[in-house]
């Protein structure tokens, strides 16, 4: 076996896992992160902060895995997505899963070292995890689903650091299914016309001249959301200052997708890491106050 084909392959396996692209990991980081440092009144131990990050890349890694498994016949006649290896063939699919199972088992490996509570509820998210890429095969919404898929570390977050769930968790994890929504149909509004073609679900499909009503809409819930948030747990003004941070940057995505252009789209839906970053920079800077 020449160097070569090895190199090629472990590019095949970089690119599948899409750590050249880790948008998806920050995307699923910022909200853990909110409930991580929340739950521990802004002072989290080093351990439970490495346990979330890196379980949190490798559970993005596996779901990659996994979905380009159960969209490997239909992402070759999607513009965005023909070259993915499994969609270019440049991997077969059962090496998929045996990457995305090594991978979740490494992330189970970070789950043990925390309580029974957490280890229980990691294997629900892992079932929401394993079956949210065949959502859009059943749900007309399946960005709602990935909320939640994306949004697990918050429910595990509190149970590590609480033992318990308490409504804050549930109102943190409703503004992610949110905020999710409102990234991943700016995300879908870029496939539109390939996943129409092919008969895939997604809300940009659904929702059809309503999109950017849609979108802006789901931004407006999650800071509202978030606000009440602040507001039962008495967080300082710098909280607010975050929220109107990433407020202002919505507004920035209103004008990218108006014209539903697929640049403009898929810069918005980028775009939204920072929209995280914000919120988490505000908690964080809220909790610093003297």
């Amino acid at each position: 076996m020449d160097l070569a084909f090895i190199a090629r392959r472990l590019d095949a396996y970089e690119r599948l896992i899409r750590l050249d692209k880790p948008i998806g990991t920050l995307l699923l980081l910022w909200p853990t992160l909110w409930a991580v440092w929340l739950a521990a009144d802004g002072k989290p131990g080093a351990g439970i902060v490495v346990i979330f990050v890196a379980g949190t890349l490798l559970m993005r890694s596996a779901g990659c895995a996994v979905n380009d498994f159960a969209d490997r016949n239909f992402d070759p006649y999607v513009e965005r997505t023909r070259l993915r290896p499994l969609a270019a063939r440049e991997i077969a699919p059962w090496e998929a899963l045996v990457i995305g199972a090594i991978l979740a088992i490494a992330a189970f490996g970070l789950v043990l070292y925390l309580n029974r509570f957490a280890l229980v509820l990691s294997f629900l998210g892992l079932a929401i995890a394993a079956t949210y890429p065949y959502a859009k095969r059943v749900f007309a919404l399946p960005q709602a689903y990935l909320g939640i898929a994306f949004g697990f570390g918050i429910p595990m977050a509190y149970a590590a650091v609480q033992e318990q769930l308490p409504l804050e968790c549930w109102l943190l994890l409703a503004a992610n299914v949110f905020y999710a929504f409102a990234y991943d149909t700016e995300y879908a509004m870029v496939d539109r016309t390939d996943d129409a073609k092919l008969g895939i679900r997604t809300s940009a499909l659904t929702l059809g001249r309503w999109d950017v009503a849609g979108v802006m809409s789901s931004y407006g819930l999650m800071l509202l959301l978030l606000a009440l948030v602040g507001a039962l747990r008495g967080l300082a003004w710098p909280y607010y200052v975050g929220l109107a941070l990433a407020g202002g940057m919505m507004v920035y995505h209103w004008t990218l997708i108006r014209d539903r252009s697929r640049e403009g789209c898929f810069k918005a839906f980028r775009h939204n890491n920072w929209v995280g970053a914000a919120v988490f920079a505000g908690i964080a800077a809220s909790f610093a106050q003297p």
